[in-house]
Order: structure tokens, then sequence, then C-alpha cells
């Protein structure tokens, strides 16, 4: 387990603000944000590369915020890989064990199991100097778990590659963390490959963490509008509650000229999101009585090749999601009428 308590760093104009997480042995945790947002520098804090302003940093609950970094078990794959360019791919990987006077032997077995568990035993006596992003991201990762680490930190360790090999590190990646139980922190800053691996995420802004949760609550149910838009929602709302509706847990709202029922009691103005892949659409012919229906007109559509993206204007400018199937079945270009359903279960309320 790690955790961290208060965790508070200032350097210049910037700060980490009292970060306190919490990660249980054995969870793969992404850590988001866009850049600058303070990510890199949370996990040097937890290395101890940096010295914490205030605050404490636990793993396995030993106390090691002023222990120095070695002292950790903690393995470090940085942004760059800062691999050794003279030396071998065997020498990279096993350059901790020799700093901490393992035998030739056992540096030899352990190299050997860290470089087959990676699929780079093939590598061990080439240099590192032209092998591929793939395969220095591979070798920088086999350094790091060849110290058998308590604890794993990433940071943007695909970043730099193809959308192909991408894919196939973080599958190998999540892969070996489960067959290790390595309790993993994974610095990133894109949605899919962090939905492929990780269990759980925090989001950090401007050295402030906004939200810890489970992926599917982040998506749906985000605490502020800054997690919101990050996690790519574009309808974010603001209305003027009318009242609350007799005989439910129901609150009837005005906005943009119309009516809506969102969950929950409420007073005053309220934001509210809806998730573009929530929206219906649909003709009038095809659209019975029903709550929050807005009649709307398709503007732009736009393929993204796992779905394709529909921007419609109407008392709410929505952006909705829809599949290629659902899309062709609508038979709606530019300028057609259409009838939004916006389903008052997929209506989160920000909170205050």
């Amino acid at each position: 387990m790690i955790r961290t308590e208060g965790l508070t760093f200032k350097i210049g104009d910037f700060q980490l603000y009292d970060v306190s997480i919490e990660i249980p042995n054995g969870e793969y945790f992404s850590l988001l944000g866009p850049p600058g947002s303070g990510k890199t520098l949370f996990l040097e804090c937890l290395c101890g590369l940096v010295r914490i302003s205030s605050g404490q940093i636990y793993i396995d609950g030993e106390n090691v915020t002023n222990i120095e970094p070695r002292a950790r078990s903690i393995g470090y794959v940085p942004q760059d890989y800062a691999l050794f360019p003279n030396l071998s791919v065997e020498r990279n990987i096993g350059f901790g064990l020799r700093v901490k006077g393992y035998s030739r032997e056992e540096m030899g077995l352990k190299v050997s199991h860290a470089a087959e568990m990676l699929g780079i035993a093939n590598l061990l006596r080439r240099s590192v100097y032209g092998l591929s992003g793939g395969e220095k991201q591979r070798v920088a990762l086999a350094r790091a778990l060849v110290m058998e680490p308590k604890v794993l930190l990433l940071d943007e360790p695909v970043c730099a590659l193809d959308e192909a090999t991408r894919q196939e590190v973080c599958a190998q990646i999540h892969s070996i963390q489960r067959q290790l139980g390595l309790t993993t922190i994974h610095v990133s800053h894109n949605l899919e490959e962090t939905f492929s691996v990780a269990d759980k995420a925090g989001i950090l802004h401007k050295g402030t963490l906004q939200q810890v949760d489970l992926m599917k609550q982040l998506l749906h149910r985000p605490r502020n509008e800054f997690v919101a838009r990050f996690m790519r929602c574009r309808n974010i709302f603001s209305g003027q509650v009318l009242t609350q509706e007799p005989d439910s847990s129901n609150t009837r709202i005005h906005i943009g000229g119309v009516d809506l029922l969102v969950p929950g009691k409420h007073e005053g103005r309220i934001k509210f999101i809806i998730r573009p892949e929530s929206i219906l659409l649909s003709t009038e012919s095809k659209s019975g009585f029903i709550n929050n229906k807005l009649q709307v007109k398709l503007t732009r559509s736009r393929d993204f090749g796992n779905y394709v993206q529909v921007e419609l204007k109407g008392p709410l400018d929505l952006v909705a999601h829809m599949s290629h199937a659902a899309f062709a079945e609508l038979k709606a270009k530019p300028q057609t009428d259409l009838i939004a359903v916006l389903h008052m279960e997929n209506i989160h309320v920000l909170p205050d």
C-alpha cells in the first residue's frame, strides 16, 4: 500500500497542495491531468527525488518521507526511460543490482528472468542505441522490475509510442502487474490508455487532487466541472430550479426556454451534465411521450472511428455520440430536425 497525508511541495510559483491519497496493495492506479498539473512532480516526491515541503509518505505502513530514494523499494520508469546509452541492454537492466552488490551469478539469473517476462531476452547483448521505442520502454520496465520493488511508478510510459505499440505495451504492463500483484501508479493524460489498465484513477489540476474514484464514476459522476470536461463531457449546463416534484425525489428546472426533470432535490441554480453517449436521438414519429424531450436540429456529424459525433442546435446545444449503425438508421443530414431524449437517470447534477 502507498499512502500520502497532506503532501505539499512548492517549486517557484507552482505548488502541489495537500495531496492525500491511499492506494491499496495490488491496485493499478492511474494519475490523470493536463500538462503542468503536477503529475510527474508527485511521482518524484514519492521517489524521494525531491524533498516535500510538508506531509507524510507511507509504503506498506512505513513512513519513508525522510528515507533516501534507493531505500524506498520503489521502481520508477521516467518518461524518457533514462537508459544508459553506453551500456548494453543486459547491463542497463542489471545496473541497480550491480550497485547493490549482487554477485554476477545472481545478477544473471534476475536479469534473465526480467527479460524473459518482458519478451526481450533476445536483446540482452544489444546496445540500447538503435532500439525501437517499444523495446526501450520494455528495457526500462525490466530495469525497474528486476529490483523487486513494492511499488511501481510509471511516468507517461507509452506516450512516445505509436498507437498499435501503445496498446500492446499497455496490455503487457497490465498483465505483468496482475501477475506480480504489484501496486502501480501510471501517469497519463490519455483516457483510452487509462481505461485499458487502471482499476481506479485520480485527477490532478494545478497541483490539487480533484477527485479519486473508479473510472466509471469519474466518467458519469464527476465531482466538479473541471473533472467533467477532462473526461470529455461537453454537455454542461446551468438551470434554475422551479419546483420539487411532489411524491418523488426529482426536481423540475428551467433552462433554454424549456423545463427539464433532474434527479434529486435541489434549490436555486444548479449545474448539471449529460454524457454525449447517453443522449438518444430519433425522429418525431419514433418518439412517444416522455419527459426531457427536446426538438433539435443536426448541424454537423463527424466520424471518429469508434463512434459518430453529432452536434445539435436547439433549446440546449448538445453533442451526442452514436454508433455507426444507429447513426445510419437515423438517416439524418445537416439541418435535419430530430428529437433528443435526455433520460433523467443519465443526468448528473454537479455538487455545489
